[in-house]
């Protein structure tokens, strides 16, 4: 099964994201909102048991962060809001998140045409600002859409 962890928003939260979005096109294909998260760390094909023993060790007595949303971009295919947090690509790194390349946060919101990416959505939510809220667990999150929550481990209050 195809594993990452991940942090999720708190229910005011994507509903402050779903009211920024309002009336979404058909020319982009939306990700439910039930499934938004902030990816950590991206594991592949691996066996859940052995994942979980390795986040076992590695999120002992880790902190929570504190995070915010705010503005957007586009990846190749991807439309995406912008995650800022202190602490937040520590603690990406703690969940072993890789080295290949640069850890960027963010929420996926849409794929899109990988050559012609959505400007006209990337403009209309280049302001958007959430409330900082506290991230205070680390989900294991595997299978297709919708994404299932595996196990959860608490961060501790900082």
């Amino acid at each position: 099964m195809r594993l990452f962890s991940a942090l999720r928003p708190p229910a005011d939260v994507a509903a402050e994201i779903d009211g920024a979005l309002g009336s979404r096109d058909r020319l982009l294909r939306w990700s439910d909102p039930a499934g938004w998260h902030i990816t950590l760390a991206f594991y592949g094909e691996v066996d859940p048991a052995e994942r979980g023993s390795f986040l076992d060790r590695a999120l002992d007595g880790r902190k929570s962060v504190d995070v915010r949303l705010w503005g957007s971009g586009t990846f190749p295919g991807v439309l995406w809001l912008g995650v800022a947090g202190e602490d937040l690509a520590d603690l990406a790194a703690a969940a072993g998140s890789g080295e290949e390349r640069p850890y960027r946060p963010h929420l996926t919101l849409a794929r899109c045409s990988r050559t012609q990416p959505p400007t006209e959505w990337t403009e209309r939510l280049a302001g958007f600002r959430s409330r900082v809220w506290t991230a205070d667990r680390v989900e294991l999150m595997g299978g297709g859409s919708p994404y299932r929550t595996l196990r959860t481990w608490p961060l501790r209050r900082g």
